[in-house]
């Protein structure tokens, strides 16, 4: 009578086939660090830069050096007054006037607060959900700085992440205005002011000059003329860009406050102008 040969545990085995190709030099799984594994990985870039919100810092750069340059210095000639009243450090709420079928004014703005302010301070745009319908546009504006105007996102930028924050209270209102009604500002969006109020930071007014004859409403087709029509490309109007004394936090205005003193500032700088192209 034989012995009966003694039968291996398949668990064990198994276990001891994986453990003998972990190791080095067997031709089995490197046993290098996952972070030294992460740079053999296609398609990433080490030198990328993207925040939570989708902003890339390399997009930017590209689109800041060959298109808004351009537009800031030679074909819009920006000037800029009462940039130093943004606040050097911490959460701020921007309220503009909006003007213009593209949203020239927003990038011109921010980069006025990027390149003349004293800290060169970086400005989140507030954008509505009509940009992420429109294929490529929505992506390029979240790429650039646009984040979604919802509360909780005005919230934590502001707050949490003591952030600027450009919004344009008017609405599309603002851009569809045709060119005999311009500088004639609509009704204000009280839910910016109350996200500042909620934030407890400060309001700067603005005022902005030329954006309206740049990209004007000519016309309207479709169903109640509710398509605008507007030139292809944005024409050379001059803008002035200025920026009013900011509303402490613990002083709570209303958006019609607001809205009155941009006024007031606006139709004292198109008094002033001599030429739309000139200024």
């Amino acid at each position: 009578m034989t012995a009966d040969k003694p039968t291996s545990d398949p668990d064990t085995s198994a276990t001891a086939e994986f453990s003998a190709l972990d190791r080095p030099g067997h031709g089995g799984l490197p046993s290098a660090p996952s972070e030294d594994l992460r740079n053999q990985l296609p398609g990433l870039e080490a030198e990328r830069r993207l925040t939570d919100w989708g902003r890339s810092q390399r997009i930017e750069s590209l689109v800041d050096r060959t298109l808004y340059g351009f537009l800031y210095h030679y074909w819009f000639r920006v000037e800029v007054e009462g940039v130093e009243n943004i606040p050097g450090a911490g959460g701020a709420l921007l309220l503009a006037n909006r003007a213009g079928l593209a949203p020239s004014d927003g990038a011109m703005i921010a980069k006025a607060v990027r390149d003349e302010h004293p800290r060169r301070r970086t400005v989140h745009l507030a954008t509505e959900r009509s940009f992420k319908r429109v294929p490529g546009l929505g992506m390029l504006v979240t790429k650039v700085g646009g984040v979604l105007a919802h509360p909780a996102n005005l919230h934590r930028l502001m707050f949490d992440e003591r952030e600027i924050v450009l919004a344009f209270p008017e609405g599309a209102r603002g851009a569809r205005k045709p060119l005999k009604e311009r500088y004639r500002l609509r009704s204000f969006d009280a839910r910016f002011v109350n996200a500042a109020a909620q934030a407890h930071v400060p309001i700067v007014p603005l005022a902005v000059l030329g954006a309206e004859e740049s990209l004007p409403v000519v016309g309207r087709l479709g169903p109640l003329n509710r398509l605008p029509i507007s030139p292809g490309l944005p024409l050379p109007a001059k803008f002035r860009i200025r920026f009013l004394e900011p509303i402490p936090a613990d002083v709570k205005p209303s958006a019609e406050e607001i809205r009155a003193l941009i006024q007031e500032n606006l139709l004292e700088m198109v008094g002033a102008r001599r030429s739309v192209w000139l200024g």
